[in-house]
């Protein structure tokens, strides 16, 4: 059982990956700042460096994802209950990955928690669980969204008074074009090279940034402080997320040191690597449009909230997080996509009944 665990455990660290570690990349990808596989890349390395770190910094969040007092502690000394919470994570956020769906797999441990405790017949903490839980998770992505709404007009003011303008990008070049000729009774196929030209969006072209400041290139700093931004939130998250899985290696095994987050931090990143596709095409093109500008609001945004998380030992989801600030960026834009808007909050709402269900039903197959 104490294998069987282990195996669950490390599942929900790859679906982890899958599903997370494009998140604070996402910006990158969708400004059109960097391609899928550079923005994969950045994103892996500094969630694994983060996950890394959190051996030392993130030990409080170690000890509220362990379970002790939000369930009976007799229950934390059972492999299976380890195993049933992990699995019901794990799937759950597996098949939210497959579909392309962003959820938050705090939400899924939270509910496959509840879940797993219902089975044993075992009390929940119900008012721990909300206070030290479930507000922060409820709270962030508000609180994303509000501050990226807000402040990402005040830096355009501040680019417009720095004579910092938007560029709009005109297509030029070659285009082959399939000639079918009509009137033959067999059909041939004839290819035509012509000159093409169009002026398009920031959907299929990349918005940049013209001008200087204080004799400094204004677009290629804002590149960089984008991919700075998009790192650190790639860090925070793995600083902020690997505890919350390495807790149930640590329940389950019953064994300490570091070599539960080292695991967990290698299984997340592999799983980033091999299953992130689908989530970064539904944060990076389905949400909004944006430019560098906006991206890097809604990091720096996302940074430092999941970043003062981890500090102060609060569990916010960096899904939440970042989504919320794409959220505020789409309405600081006017290019919020508010059906695929509302398909992923309502994939929140089930996020955690469907995890709890599963680990239920799981723990009711180990006990029989």
């Amino acid at each position: 059982m104490i294998m069987f665990a282990i195996f669950a455990a490390l599942l929900l660290a790859f679906a982890n990956g899958a599903n997370d570690n494009f998140k604070g990349v996402a910006t990158l990808y969708g400004s059109r700042t960097a391609t899928y596989r550079t923005a994969l890349i950045w994103g892996t390395v500094t969630t694994l460096l983060g996950s890394l770190l959190a051996v030392v910094l993130a030990s409080e969040l170690l000890k509220r994802f362990s379970g002790k007092g939000l369930v009976p502690d007799e229950l934390l000394a059972m492999p299976s209950f380890g195993a049933s919470l992990a699995l019901g994570s794990a799937l759950t956020v597996l098949a939210a990955s497959r579909i392309g769906f962003p959820i938050s797999t705090t939400h899924a441990i939270v509910g496959s928690m509840i879940g797993t405790a219902l089975a044993h017949n075992g009390s929940v903490g119900w008012e721990k669980l909300a206070m030290t839980l479930l507000a922060p998770l409820l709270l962030s992505p508000l609180v994303a969204l509000v501050a990226t709404t807000v402040i990402y007009p005040i830096l355009r003011r501040v680019r417009v008074a720095c004579g910092v303008t938007s560029e709009t990008c005109l297509c030029a070049g070659s285009e082959v074009l399939e000639v079918v000729p009509l009137g033959n009774s067999t059909v041939a196929l004839q290819r035509a090279e012509v000159l093409s030209m169009k002026l398009d969006t920031t959907v299929a072209c990349r918005q940049i940034y013209g001008g200087s400041v204080i004799g400094i290139d204004a677009r290629k700093t804002l590149d960089v402080l984008h991919f700075l931004t998009a790192g650190l939130v790639g860090f925070a998250r793995g600083l902020n997320d690997t505890p919350k899985i390495a807790a149930l290696l640590i329940t389950t095994a019953g064994v300490g040191g570091a070599w539960p987050v080292v695991t967990v931090a290698v299984v997340m990143a592999i799983g980033g690597l091999a299953g992130a596709r689908r989530v970064a095409d539904a944060m990076s093109n389905r949400i909004t449009v944006m430019n560098a500008g906006q991206g890097f609001t809604g990091n720096a945004v996302t940074a430092f909230l999941v970043t003062c998380a981890s500090r102060w030992g609060m569990p916010v989801s960096t899904t939440h997080v970042s989504c919320g600030a794409l959220f505020g960026i789409g309405m600081a834009n006017g290019q919020a996509q508010w059906k695929f808007i509302q398909t992923i909050l309502a994939a929140w709402l089930i996020t955690a009944p469907v995890a709890g269900g599963i680990a239920f039903c799981v723990s009711q197959l180990l006990a029989s």
